[in-house]
């Protein structure tokens, strides 16, 4: 999907969230992200930062207010126009969402095949991929042979191997060490670097102040955007 560089990738206006009856989670969220810019997404359990992320993938739609993606008013978006919108997000969940019946090799291939990508790139890409996180040799493995921290970078691998205009990552290292969580940090950076506009949820505050990118922080549901020293927040 081509997008024009002067429309945001997303915008938020006055967005209000609530389950059911219950009280507002998500309170007059308003924020603009831009083609190629990196936040963080930090704040408190229970702040809304799962919901938010939600939010931005069309897995739920607002109370109220506004939600406009890639140009697209979500509210009024013909139905047959999503599985495009959400074929240009990538997520990195936190619980993963790999499928067990699939081997390493073929969940992460899976955005690719969907694409209808030449068997013989979608082999080239995933096993560069693969390496790169450190599981070239869990590539035929099946989920659940697989540790947590394995795990989470299948889900990384796969959410990053269709180089998305939009990825959103849910704690993405959570479950790996220092050493290869700032190697996955580095490849969001470098992907980044090739216009996918990215947002990270996290709680590692230190991470946060080394790389320096605007930061959203949510507290009781109200979203607050501050720049960062490599950057202006948007």
């Amino acid at each position: 999907m081509d997008i024009d560089p002067n429309t945001p990738i997303a915008r938020f206006e006055n967005v209000g969230l609530r389950y059911g009856l219950g009280p507002e989670v998500l309170q007059d969220v308003s924020f603009v992200l831009r083609p190629g810019s990196y936040h963080f997404l930090v704040g408190p359990s229970g702040a809304g930062k799962s919901s938010l992320l939600k939010l931005m993938y069309l897995a739920l739609r607002p109370s109220r207010g506004l939600v406009h993606l890639f140009g697209h008013d979500i509210a009024t978006a013909a139905r047959n126009d999503l599985p495009a919108l959400r074929r240009s997000i990538g997520v990195v969940f936190q619980d993963y969402r790999l499928l067990d019946h699939l081997s390493t090799f073929d969940n992460v291939a899976l955005p690719l095949r969907v694409a209808n990508i030449r068997e013989s790139d979608v082999k080239h890409h995933v096993e560069e991929l693969l390496a790169w996180v450190g599981l070239k040799d869990h590539m035929h493995a099946r989920p659940p042979t697989l540790s947590g921290g394995q795990k989470q970078r299948v889900s990384i691998a796969r959410a990053v191997i269709s180089r998305p205009k939009l990825l959103m990552a849910d704690e993405p290292t959570g479950n790996v060490d220092d050493r290869m969580g700032f190697r996955l940090m580095h490849l969001f950076e470098e992907l980044n670097k090739l216009g996918t506009t990215i947002v990270v949820a996290t709680h590692n505050e230190a991470m946060v102040q080394q790389l320096g990118h605007p930061v959203m922080r949510l507290v009781d549901g109200a979203l607050a955007v501050t720049p960062g020293s490599r950057g202006s927040a948007v």
